[in-house]
């Protein structure tokens, strides 16, 4: 029984694909076991509707809980950011490996930086996020670009720029490099200027609660810091009430004297999406040594950005 192969639940995107096969190894070497992968289509996968319509908090990941939660596969793959903030009794995070880069990057004609687009220069996004961050920094900056909404997947979205349709795209740097195609950006986007989705950047295996064996076996590729970090974002989304598709971001940094780590920088940022209105603002402390105190953490920054404006900013929606 214990060489039986273990079925893992992934979207069919080469991206996920990518980063499952990655898990799947990873599973591997830790049980002995075989690790086979389940294709299952998603409705955010099936839909062209834009995020912003279909209610994005989900969408990517209803149907892989369905098919862990009728025993047809054993765990699943997430990218953490699509992940809603509300757990299932009878689903657990089993882990959560090390982070990627969590920063947006940008793919230009012409290798560009963002800050050498021309003038009305059309950059496209699927994300109300990037797009009141990108909007907000171009106000700041004097720059004159145009956002456009856009759906797909990475092939779909960067032959827009190779196709002369757009003179760039945002794109998540993770999820470039999982797919060997990091090589293509040119410009990486300073945490300042754009900050990421909670959670971009890192993967959340997930599994049925009642299998402790299996939950222990995921465990062991749980790295702490990183959970540390995107449970604090997390909780500064929920505390939000605001879905994956809302214009907010978080990042939480882990800061280090030397080699050891000792405390955490949590930002937070919401706007309008035409960038006119921003509440940014952030929080450092010693890092969190539970998961409550960094569901607490995110949830105190929530309160200052709420006091500051923040709900007022978080109905509209990319249209």
């Amino acid at each position: 029984m214990t060489d039986k192969a273990l079925r893992l639940g992934t979207r069919r995107s080469r991206l996920a694909m990518a980063q499952s096969g990655q898990v799947a190894d990873a599973v591997s070497q830790v049980t002995g076991r075989p690790v086979e992968l389940v294709e299952i289509t998603t409705f955010g996968d099936v839909s062209r509707a834009h995020l912003s319509q279909i209610g994005g908090t989900g969408v990517f990941v209803t149907a892989l809980r369905d098919a862990l939660t009728r025993g047809e596969v054993d765990f699943a793959v997430h990218s953490l950011k699509d992940l809603p903030t509300a757990q299932p009794e009878d689903l657990v995070l089993a882990a959560v490996p090390v982070r990627e880069d969590p920063r947006d990057v940008i793919v230009a004609r012409d290798a560009l930086k963002l800050t050498d687009l021309p003038r009305g220069a059309r950059i496209g996004t699927g994300s109300s996020r990037r797009t009141a961050q990108l909007n907000a920094y171009a106000r700041a900056h004097g720059l004159d670009i145009e956002t456009v909404p856009i759906r797909g997947n990475v092939d779909t979205r960067i032959r827009y720029v190779h196709d002369g349709e757009l003179d760039a795209v945002v794109l998540a740097a993770a999820g470039l490099s999982r797919i060997g195609r990091i090589d293509e950006v040119t410009d990486f986007l300073s945490i300042d200027t754009v900050l990421p989705a909670p959670g971009q950047g890192a993967l959340a295996i997930e599994c049925a609660a009642g299998d402790a064996e299996l939950i222990a076996a995921l465990g062991a590729l749980d790295d702490p810091f990183t959970r540390v970090a995107v449970t604090a974002e997390r909780s500064l989304l929920a505390a939000l009430e605001a879905g994956c598709s809302a214009p907010v971001g978080a990042l939480a940094d882990l800061l280090a004297d030397g080699q050891i780590v000792n405390e955490m920088r949590l930002r937070g940022v919401v706007g309008t999406t035409d960038g006119s209105r921003m509440v940014s603002l952030s929080t450092t402390g010693p890092v969190p040594e539970t998961h409550d105190r960094a569901r607490a953490l995110g949830r105190e920054l929530a309160a200052e950005m709420l006091a500051r404006g923040a709900a007022g900013l978080m109905g509209e929606r990319a249209q």
